[in-house]
């Protein structure tokens, strides 16, 4: 069995790649069963267990095991941590036990922007990152692959992290750390947050026609980066209905304030990519991007690594 490190996920899980293998099998579908999602109690707080498993029909079969720890970020260390078991299909043999956290965050801005490919403006060159953590890069690299970004905004609680990240891709794009949340959402015309915010951080009425949100911190019920008001004047699309209907606080919460309805959702992102939905509406639609991950987008990582990299030492 292979061990992947985390320096060969970067190096061998090309933006471009990636992507179109998502496209790929949201289309052609995987057996993928509810994650696991188990609450830890841990002495300097709540901590998350995710177990998640997915096979294809008669191809690979794979299951990544994730710690969440937001408390880390006050100890300078990675809030989510794990390991994905990648195996072939014909006998279950394992092939590879792949670093997890530089697979999850790569596949999770990847599917956002698989998503935006089909959802943002295709004129859209200013996009706005909230938040500082570690998959904020990785949103900035994954629109830039599928929009035409110019200008990159970043804000975080901490604006010192703000300004490294904003120094570190001055040499690609106009980057600028903004303090000013209301004003920099305004002048966005993509809006990605990766935070894991319990309290709404984007008001809805600081939205402007043709803006794409793009919601992929908040994993659980109690998390949430948006007022309900962002989902009562967005067109709102999911990654999976059951991801969204069983972790995604952003639209549970606005529900529960009566502001949303489950049934308001327009589609799925598979309905999108098939064609079945055609996605915005209009160019002065607002639309709204709500992703909690799932174990399918785990399986096309892991696979699309596994493939490249035994190619390339073919």
């Amino acid at each position: 069995m292979r061990v992947i490190s985390s320096e060969e996920v970067a190096r061998h899980l090309e933006w471009r790649g990636l992507i179109e293998r998502l496209e790929r099998t949201f289309l052609n579908g995987v057996e993928s069963p509810p994650r696991h999602h188990h609450a830890m109690h841990r002495p300097d707080g709540e901590a998350t267990m995710l177990l998640m498993p997915a096979w294809e029909a008669a191809g690979y079969i794979g299951v990544k095991m994730v710690n969440v720890f937001p408390q880390n970020a006050e100890a300078g260390v990675p809030a989510i941590s794990g390991l994905y078991l990648l195996s072939e299909g014909k006998h279950g043999q394992p092939l590879a036990c792949i670093d997890g956290s530089e697979l999850t965050r790569r596949r999770t801005a990847a599917a956002s922007a698989l998503a935006a490919r089909k959802l943002s403006l295709d004129t859209a060159e200013t996009l706005l990152v909230v938040g500082t953590g570690k998959l904020a890069p990785m949103v900035i690299e994954a629109h830039a692959s599928v929009r035409p970004i110019k200008r990159v905004l970043v804000w975080g609680r901490n604006p010192n992290k703000a300004a490294a990240i904003a120094r570190d891709y001055a040499d690609r794009f106009e980057t600028r750390a903004v303090e000013d949340l209301a004003e920099a959402v305004a002048a966005a015309d993509i809006v990605s947050c990766v935070t894991l915010s319990t309290q709404p951080l984007i008001k809805g009425e600081w939205l402007t026609p043709g803006t794409h949100l793009d919601l992929i911190g908040a994993f659980r019920p109690q998390m949430r980066e948006t007022d309900a008001e962002c989902l009562r004047l967005s067109e709102v699309f999911v990654d999976t209905y059951a991801g969204a209907k069983g972790e995604a606080g952003d639209i549970l919460q606005a529900i529960d304030e009566g502001a949303f309805r489950f049934d308001d959702i327009q589609a799925d992102l598979l309905e999108v990519l098939s064609g079945e939905h055609p996605g915005r509406s209009s160019r002065k639609a607002i639309t709204l991007f709500k992703s909690v991950g799932a174990s399918l987008e785990d399986l096309a990582a892991a696979v699309e690594v596994w493939e490249t990299l035994s190619g390339a030492e073919a």
